[in-house]
């Protein structure tokens, strides 16, 4: 298998010329993308028949669908009530995904709430199982669960913690923003010798075969000293990183096959396509050594 590319939403050039989401699966094939994430990061608002619809229309153009569950999660509350709700908010991504035949749930790890880093984990790690529970028993156990890597320095959601938070059950797999990671280590993870370690991280807590499937968020991200990501780029804007080459070339030198969701500002396809024509271009240069 090979790496899937896509955008996260509709990139502006879509929206242009298209109002429904329902055109995205066959616009998305055209553009020459394998891959498309549907967001309800400000509530899962989809109706059971216009998700049944947009699944059709994937399946009919060969898009892999993934949905992104509502941003407001915080898996590191430990207040019942909270956790409630961000048990209903993740069901409800996954009843949407279940109608649009999504593999793939991304959701946000939490926040820290003053607490340390160990302690806010500690909470996310019980209230993670509480969830893939009730996944379970709602019928959704064939959703895989994606926690995410995030981009602010007050939340939690490093790389460590997304991989131990996927211990707590062998489907769970991580959601890797390298956007997020350059912007919450304030540029230092980027470049060749970064991209190889953190995917060296993946391969020692999940395993070769399960880390070669890791789902992936990549945007240029601005960052500030003390608060890490301040807003998304394009590949367009040279400020910031980071650059998306070491990791096509290390995705395609090690066989692996993550789905990667470019999450440009306005540019998501654009952009998700440039990765994979290098991804691509590696893919070619390595068959022929």
């Amino acid at each position: 298998m090979s790496a899937l590319f896509g955008p996260a939403g509709n990139a502006d050039s879509f929206t242009k010329d298209h109002k429904s989401s329902l055109d995205a699966p066959a616009w998305i094939r055209s553009f020459g993308l394998d891959a498309y994430e549907y967001q309800c990061g400000r509530g899962v608002r989809i109706k059971e028949e216009t998700a049944r619809k947009l699944g059709e229309r994937a399946r009919a153009a060969g898009i892999v669908l993934s949905l992104h569950a509502p941003y407001f999660i915080n898996l590191a509350d430990p207040d019942p009530e909270r956790l409630r709700k961000t048990i209903g908010y993740i069901t409800a991504a996954c009843q949407a995904a279940d109608w649009m035949g999504a593999g793939r749930v991304v959701i946000h790890s939490g926040a820290l709430l003053k607490r340390s880093r160990r302690a806010a984990l500690d909470i996310a790690l019980r209230s993670l199982e509480q969830v893939t529970t009730a996944c379970d028993a709602a019928g959704f156990g064939h959703i895989v669960l994606c926690p995410e890597t995030m981009g602010k320095i007050g939340q939690l959601g490093d790389l460590d913690e997304v991989l131990e938070l996927c211990q707590v059950d062998e489907r769970l797999l991580p959601t890797v923003d390298f956007g997020h990671l350059y912007a919450r280590s304030l540029g230092a993870d980027e470049g060749a010798e970064a991209t190889e370690r953190m995917l060296d991280k993946l391969a020692a807590a999940l395993g070769e075969a399960r880390a070669s499937r890791f789902h992936s968020h990549f945007s240029k991200i601005q960052f500030t000293p003390n608060g890490g990501e301040k807003m998304h780029l394009t590949f367009g804007q040279e400020a910031f990183g980071p650059d998306p080459v070491p990791l096509m070339a290390a995705v395609a030198r090690r066989g692996w096959s993550p789905t990667i969701i470019c999450e440009s500002a306005g540019t998501q396809a654009e952009d998700a396509l440039t990765m994979k024509q290098t991804y691509t271009s590696f893919l070619a240069s390595d068959d022929r050594t």
